[in-house]
Parts: structure tokens; sequence; C-alpha cells
């Protein structure tokens, strides 16, 4: 019922920017969190970003200053803006969304940062 389409991903140099794209249709109520996970060849998912309905985020340690999240809640999509990209940013990215009864996962774009 609920489906996140993501896009933005792509391969880009050493300090390069991407801006990823998660729009999320369907029914669900009261998207309460939406964020960023990434997964690398051999390592477990982990959290980049998220924000809040509020606008309150947070952000993993490795991307602060260099990612920005963002959502327009009236089109329920959230963005990551990721600028000086660096090639141990290089991993699938996925698209989550939250409410108080459900998460959601959308299916993950690649995002290639090499010379």
């Amino acid at each position: 019922q609920v489906q996140l389409v993501e896009s933005g991903g792509g391969l880009v140099q050493p300090g390069g920017s991407l801006r990823l794209s998660c729009a999320a249709s369907g029914s669900i109520f009261s998207i309460y969190t939406m964020g960023w996970y990434r997964q690398a060849p051999g390592t477990q998912r982990e959290l980049v970003a998220a924000i809040t309905i509020s606008g309150s985020t947070n952000y993993a340690d490795s991307v602060k200053g260099r990612f920005t999240i963002s959502r327009d809640n009236a089109k329920n999509t959230v963005y990551l803006q990721m600028n000086s990209l660096k090639p141990e940013d290089t991993a699938v990215y996925f698209c989550n969304v939250k409410n108080v009864f459900e998460g959601y996962w959308g299916q993950g774009t690649q995002v290639t940062v090499s010379s």
C-alpha cells in the first residue's frame, strides 16, 4: 500500500555533490520521521540522517557538515543534499519513513564516489 520512490543516485567524483529524493505515496497515516540509511558491501545498514515532522534533524557523525536533510510535508517527500562527497560515502542509500504504527523502506539507490 505504501510506496517509496527514490531518485538521484549515481556516479560522482570525490568532492562532488548529489541530491537524493524520496517520495512516499499510498495509504499512510501521519508520517512522523523520514530519513536516509546506507549500506556498503560487507557492512550493516546505518543511519545517515533523519528529520521529524517538526524539523528536528539527526546526522551520522561522518556526514555532519556535508549532508543536509530536508522534507516537504505536503508532498511527503524527503531530500538528502550530499556535498563534498568522499569515496567512503559509496553505498546503497535507502529511504525510510515512520509513523506511530509502521516503518517503510525504499528499494535503495546506488551512490558511487570514485575518481
